[in-house]
């Protein structure tokens, strides 16, 4: 879709010159894949001699927890079973996501599919190779994950066109475990996502939001943190974050063999339904392969919008979780989650054309205004549909400052600017439009009760102050090492001292983000 393509570049411009990361998200299908043939390879660079130790003062030391001492526990669910053949086979995925577990993955390819791989990344083709996990191996397809905003200052080539040899030490990765279409799994999923938290200081950002999502009842994919070694060589510490898929839908609802879509939003720019198959079809993430149906979906967004404003409220119960979708919008506006379904991202040349009256005619010509990094999935025997936040990476950043001068969402929850028409905001000025103009989330805004009894839920429970920096002390110490051998490896990753300054402003802007929630529950 040329919407996509434009949005990800106007979303990413800032990134040019900031090295702030607007999006993260896949671009490409898991389906394509480079087999042994020997494909071009690039010339490798010297590697540049890394980085000596820092100092670790004693007040950095003590800003995190020690190591968490091992617990002796009697019986673990988690724990791999001792059964004939691989544990892999066999575990389930609760070990793999485990919060008291920092896991090691090691993966082996050739030199000359390493190459490959480093020679253009932003092909996101799969390669052969191997990932050992606790002495198990077993053959997986390797690749790059991204899109242009992932790449920024990690490519030789084109920002906009993601081209170019890999610069970077680390880079998101994907391994496909039903690797040349065996139906075997690794722990009950069938891909691991490495994200290399590149651009985030804290190294915290993921693995943070969607705790807090998850404990306050949203389906949200569960993320950890892994080391990753390739070839033999320690490449960092990074975010093993759960793919959202068919197993994803049906560990977390009651019927799970419903449709997941990525990144649609069912209204056009006028507040009209959505109702073109084709673009539900491209979004579609599961049943891709049936006669698929759209009607949940396109029922649900004709109901919301054909109904009368005073009946809304009650016509969105009937298809939505309103405790559910109320709780995450309680947590995505308290992290400043500022490039997610709340950010209404304007195009402005298909916004004047608009304005002339000329309405588009396909789904390749509306481009509009649409926000991103979220998925709809519909339950059929429900026939309700449930919001899946993604893509955390930006997270966090714009809860006191204006960091980066693309992702700042001007409206507070609720509030709308300029009549409901697109207007500059950010450091460069680019057009959004406020996100309480769609009639859906308008529709979610009109819970003011709701809304104010879960946040200060959230601010008493998961978002405590003690609660959160526990979670952030202990999840420092569980990498801490990892951090600093990192850096004592690799010269583009970051000291201990600047990641612990960087834990530190964030700590700061949640209890600033605290004050926020406590003003607005208590008016």
């Amino acid at each position: 879709m040329e919407f996509r393509k434009l949005t990800t570049v106007i979303v990413c411009l800032c990134l040019f010159f900031t090295g702030l990361s607007c999006s993260s998200s896949d671009s490409k299908e898991d389906q394509e894949s480079v087999g042994d043939s020997e494909p071009a390879v690039a010339q490798r660079e010297e590697v540049t001699e890394p980085s000596e130790e820092p100092e670790t003062s004693e007040q950095d030391q003590e800003a995190i927890e020690e190591d968490p001492e091992e617990e002796s526990v009697e019986e673990n669910d988690d724990d791999p079973e001792e059964v004939d053949g691989p544990n892999y086979e066999n575990g389930k995925s609760s070990y793999l996501f485990d919060q008291n577990q920092l896991h090691t993955f090691e993966l082996k390819l050739s030199e000359q599919n390493l190459a490959y791989l480093d020679q253009a990344p932003g092909l996101e083709e799969y390669v052969p190779g191997t990932l050992t996990f606790e002495g198990e191996t077993l053959p997986v397809g390797i690749r790059y994950k991204g899109s242009v905003g992932a790449w920024v200052g990690c490519l030789s080539g084109s920002f906009f066109e993601a081209e170019g040899e890999k610069t970077c030490t680390k880079l998101s990765m994907k391994v496909k475990i039903n690797w040349e279409d065996s139906d075997d799994t690794f722990f009950e999923v069938k891909k691991l996502q490495f994200h290399s938290q590149n651009l985030d200081p804290t190294k915290m950002h993921e693995r943070l939001g969607y705790w807090l999502f998850r404990e306050m009842g949203v389906p949200a994919p569960r993320s950890v943190h892994a080391r990753l070694i390739i070839n033999g060589e320690y490449n960092g510490i990074f975010a093993l974050t759960e793919q959202i898929d068919g197993r994803f839908t049906r560990k977390n609802f009651a019927d799970g063999t419903g449709n997941l879509y990525k990144e649609i939003w069912p209204v056009t720019t006028e507040g009209e339904p959505k109702l073109w198959d084709e673009e539900y079809q491209y979004a579609l993430k599961t049943n891709e392969d049936e006669d698929a149906k759209f009607d949940i979906i396109q029922d649900f967004v004709q109901s919301i919008v054909n109904a009368d404003k005073d009946d809304r409220s009650e016509v969105m119960k009937q298809w939505m979780d309103i405790e559910e979708v109320i709780a995450y919008a309680v947590v995505d506006r308290a992290i400043a989650n500022d490039d997610g379904v709340f950010h209404w991202y304007c195009d402005v040349t298909d916004i004047a054309y608009r304005l002339e009256g000329q309405a588009p005619q396909t789904a390749e010509e509306s481009f509009g205004c649409n926000p991103h990094n979220f998925y709809w999935y519909e339950d059929p025997t429900a026939r309700t549909v449930h919001l899946i936040p993604w893509d955390l990476d930006n997270s966090f950043s714009e809860i006191q400052y204006q960091s980066n001068p693309v992702t700042p969402i001007k409206d507070k929850w609720g509030e709308i600017t300029n009549d409901c028409l697109p207007f500059a905001y950010g450091g460069w000025g680019l057009a959004q439009k406020s996100a309480a103009c769609d009639p859906i989330i308008g529709t979610w805004t009109e819970f003011e009760e709701l809304h104010r009894e879960l946040s200060r839920e959230f601010l008493l429970g998961p978002f405590a102050q003690e609660t959160v920096e526990d979670l952030l002390n202990t999840w420092a110490g569980q990498i801490k090492d990892s951090v600093i051998e990192a850096s004592e490896t690799h010269d583009d990753q970051p000291n201990l001292q600047s990641w612990l300054s960087a834990i530190e402003r964030l700590k700061n802007d949640l209890e600033f983000a605290r004050g926020q929630i406590s003003d607005r529950t208590t008016q």
